[in-house]
């Protein structure tokens, strides 16, 4: 009879450390999901900086092609 005991009391730590572990798991789980969204939206942040940056630097080479057609006159001005 006293072996049976001994046993029940085996299988209840198991099922509280099976548990404990299913607890761990389904934190870890949340946890992760949490950080893929964090990582998803840096990723959708950098394209956005990315595309940003990209229409800088068109309107830098527009002003800068624009500047160098100016500087082009003044020195067809100054030619005679």
């Amino acid at each position: 009879m006293m072996g049976g005991m001994v046993e029940f009391i085996k299988f209840d730590e198991l099922a509280k450390k099976i548990n404990g572990l299913l607890e761990d798991y389904a934190a870890l789980k949340r946890k992760n999901l949490e950080l893929e969204g964090l990582l998803q939206n840096r990723e959708t942040e950098l394209e956005e900086a990315n595309k940003k940056l990209g229409g800088w630097k068109e309107e830098r080479d527009a002003v800068r092609t624009k500047v160098d057609s100016l500087l082009d006159l003044l020195r067809e001005i100054k030619a005679p």
